[in-house]
This record gives structure tokens, C-alpha cells and sequence, in this order.
């Protein structure tokens, strides 16, 4: 993956560069002397995937990338670089949820719509087809909001030991026509779907990284987005 920063001033590239193993794209700019204020998009090109961000510039001097130090015994781990499209999808009245099953390092608990991106598929489309096929909705007209960057190592569910790199983009979108949410994908990393009303959602079992990005976007995506009424909230 690319990384471009563009000035918020100018709208001037000022630095690209390709995205290390395990490093944050905010912590790539304070590198260079930026600091993020937001994503802008995230598109796909001939040789990649390109994330442009808005940034402007340090007032303190620039913070060297730290070193990701792998210790000697996961040495031997399969390296991997996983980037990802998520959206907080809502109508008017409720934000789409999702539960992931025991195929995941997580099952009982839920998070964002969204998936890996398929190679040549850009990220905005990727939120919409994995909508589709985790909860049974159509999304428009997503809009990137932020990016999420987290680096561990462990096991995979097939049993694989990962030195794992995963970067999220995180999209705001609409469901103009709402209904009862139905995972398409059985068997699939999602056991179930449903829409929770936006007085509840922090009562629900969310992952720490969905909990966290509600907790910072949802009351200004409900606020920016235009939505639609008669939403299902029933699973």
C-alpha cells in the first residue's frame, strides 16, 4: 500500500511512501514531519492500492518511525499485510452490526461490516459487496473517515503462525432501503447480523477497535449523513 500526504493547506503532495510492515500511516507521517488530520480516499492504481491522507505540519520536530522488533521465536512466522474496508452503515434510526462467528479470534462479539479488499477491487466497493454479503444490505455512497493500523503476531484460525499487519479503512455510508439484516455468507467468518438502535449501540458486545471507532464517528456521521427512515432493528 501507498501512502500520500497531501497538504490540508495547498492540497500539495508532500511525501509518498510505501507502507512498512507494522507501521501506522500517522505514525509514517510524524516521521516526516506531518501530523494527520484525516483521510481523504482510497484508491486503487495500476500497481496498488494508494491511501491519501491530509496532513499538516508538526509544530515539534519530526518523531523517527520506531522499529517493530520481532523476537527469535516467531522468527519463523508468515509475514502479512491484510488491508481491510469497513463501513459504519446506518439509516436513520440504527448503525449495522455485525457478529463474527468461532472461524475468528473473536466469536461472540460484534464489529463493522466490511472485509478484506480483493485484488484490483477499490475500497469503497469493498464495503458495499461485504454489506451485501454479511448482512443482506446495499450501501451508497461510502465516504472514507478514518484509518485504523494494528500489528501482532499469533496463530491464524487454519493455524498459521502470522506476523500479522492489518489496515483498516473505515468508510461512513447510508442504507437507503433497510431491512432485515440476513448473512449471505454462511459459514463465513459472520454467524449473524442485525441493526442496533443508535440509543443502544453501547450496550452492545462490540470488539475494542468497532467500539472505539463508534465512540469517535458515530454522532458525526448520524449528524452529516443524509438517512433514511423505517429502519429494522429487529435481527
Amino acid at each position: 500500500m501507498d501512502i500520500v500526504g497531501r497538504s490540508v493547506a495547498t492540497l500539495d503532495v508532500v511525501y509518498r511512501h510505501r507502507l512498512g510492515h507494522g507501521e501506522d500511516p500517522r505514525h509514517g507521517a510524524m516521521a516526516r514531519g506531518w501530523s494527520v488530520q484525516r483521510a481523504l480516499c482510497a484508491t486503487q492504481r495500476e500497481d496498488g492500492l494508494e491511501l491519501t491522507l491530509l496532513v499538516t505540519p508538526l509544530e515539534d520536530e519530526p518523531h523517527p518511525a520506531q522499529q517493530r522488533l520481532r523476537p527469535h521465536a516467531v522468527r519463523d512466522a508468515q509475514v502479512r499485510q491484510r488491508p481491510a474496508a469497513y463501513a459504519i452503515a446506518l439509516c436513520d434510526s440504527a448503525v449495522l452490526a455485525t457478529e463474527f462467528s468461532g472461524k475468528t479470534g473473536v466469536p461472540g462479539q460484534w464489529g463493522l461490516p466490511g472485509g478484506g479488499i480483493e485484488p484490483g477491487e477499490d475500497p469503497a466497493d469493498t464495503v458495499v459487496r461485504e454489506a451485501w454479503e454479511e448482512a443482506g444490505q446495499r450501501l451508497e455512497s461510502p465516504v472514507l473517515i478514518d484509518v485504523q493500523s494494528d500489528h501482532w503476531v499469533g496463530h491464524a484460525p487454519n493455524g498459521v503462525l502470522e506476523d500479522f499487519h492489518a489496515v483498516r479503512l473505515i468508510y461512513a455510508a447510508r442504507c437507503p432501503d433497510p431491512g432485515t439484516a440476513v448473512v449471505h455468507d454462511v459459514g463465513g467468518t459472520t454467524s449473524a447480523a442485525r441493526w442496533v438502535p443508535l440509543e443502544d449501540w453501547h450496550t452492545v458486545s462490540w470488539t475494542r477497535g468497532a467500539r472505539a471507532l463508534l465512540h469517535r464517528h458515530l454522532e458525526s456521521c448520524v449528524s452529516g449523513l443524509a438517512l433514511d427512515a423505517h429502519c429494522r432493528t429487529d435481527s
